[in-house]
């Protein structure tokens, strides 16, 4: 088995390096310290079809295959992680949507999820709920042709201007799962400033407040809140945090060659000393083995193959802790230069951390992987 870009990949992985190159790196540190990214980049990338990617044509959107989409969060994650997560979640939404959701909704909001005109948040962890998704503190109440929703969500990434939530609420004791559009009366949006890494990803705490939402805004039906809806976004999720993981890796690799061969310590460049030779070598071999891993998963997702799931999880789990260990490896090789306020080092390593965390702890995934059966390659 060969694992490798078609000439139509590699064309795509280029426009997508030049794109971050030139229009997020330069700007990813300012975008951290004032906790935001711009809605002119937002505008840049839904006018390259780059917000809702997986989208095929007939709803609207680029119709990527999923290794081009893995290469597209890869290059803008290596840029800004701040500004891969917009891509993750409101592709979350947009997946989710179209997989689960009722001919109406559909009809309202994929083209303008697909066209970036509406941005959509993932909307599962509450202030008592993280890794267990299953206890949901969140109530939707049938009244009629709609649902009453009372409840809190937190750590909303992108919910300070999402226009679109992806809600998850018990219904009956069932887990559910609602569209609820920003506007709706009862639904209250509180930013959340001061986070350890990811700061641009303009995180918020959502309040339900006797939100009335219409029946047709369910996707699938109680019961399959957590086992279906939230299981299809959070694998995309998953596979889209494992690619921008080898991005961040990819960049603190970059970073550290280049300082390490410029930077000249007891009469040598740093290049030359043994241990940070040793560091580089375990980046350069774990961004080889990430992308992999990204690029095995893709595959398997393109084809649809029931093996996808776990493989992904595989590539999540690994590349997200490579991406921290390099990390601070990086910061390490930097010295103090590596500390500053202005140092992008010091965001990749705050960076990398919330990806052992977000779209399943490194924990949880070392609880889940050993329970499949993986095959011999």
């Amino acid at each position: 088995m060969i694992l490798d870009l078609t000439p139509e990949q590699r064309a795509a992985r280029e426009q997508f390096r030049t794109f971050a190159a030139e229009r997020i790196a330069p700007f990813a540190n300012a975008w951290d310290a004032q906790e935001a990214i711009p809605r002119e980049l937002i505008a840049a990338l839904g006018a390259r079809g780059w917000l809702g990617s997986v989208l095929p044509s007939e709803d609207g959107g680029a119709g990527f295959d999923r290794i081009t989409y893995g290469l597209l969060t890869e290059e803008i994650g290596r840029a800004c992680s701040s500004s891969r997560s917009l891509l993750t979640v409101h592709d979350m939404v947009g997946h989710a949507l179209r997989r689960w959701g009722k001919p109406e909704a559909k009809e309202r909001f994929l083209q303008p999820l697909a066209r970036g005109e509406r941005i959509g948040a993932f909307a599962l962890s509450e202030p008592n709920v993280g890794s267990d998704a299953a206890a949901i503190e969140t109530r939707a109440v049938e009244d009629g042709e709609s649902f009453i929703l009372d409840g809190r969500k937190k750590w909303t990434t992108f919910g300070q201007i999402a226009d679109l939530f992806l809600v998850f609420a018990k219904v009956t004791g069932q887990p559910a799962a609602f569209l609820v559009e920003r506007d709706t009366p009862g639904l209250s949006v509180l930013p959340i400033h001061g986070m350890l890494g990811t700061r641009a990803s303009m995180l918020a705490e959502l309040h339900f407040d006797g939100c009335r939402v219409p029946r047709a805004s369910m996707l699938g039906k109680p019961g399959f809140g957590i086992s279906h809806v939230a299981a299809t976004a959070l694998e995309l999720g998953r596979y889209s945090v494992a690619c921008g993981s080898v991005g961040i890796l990819q960049a603190c690799l970059a970073a550290s060659q280049d300082y390490a061969a410029d930077r000249v310590q007891f009469g040598l460049p740093l290049a030359k000393h043994p241990l940070i030779r040793a560091m580089l070598t375990e980046m350069i071999a774990n961004v080889r083995a990430g992308r992999l891993l990204c690029l095995r998963a893709g595959f398997l997702q393109e084809r649809s193959d029931p093996a996808a799931f776990a493989e992904t999880m595989v590539a999540k789990y690994f590349c997200s802790v490579v991406a921290a260990k390099g990390a601070s490896d990086a910061v390490q090789i930097h010295g103090a230069n590596g500390c500053g306020p202005d140092s992008s080092v010091a965001r990749y390593l705050r960076d990398a951390k919330m990806m052992e965390i977000i779209e399943g702890s490194t924990q949880i995934q070392e609880l889940a992987i050993p329970r499949f059966d993986f095959p011999e390659l």
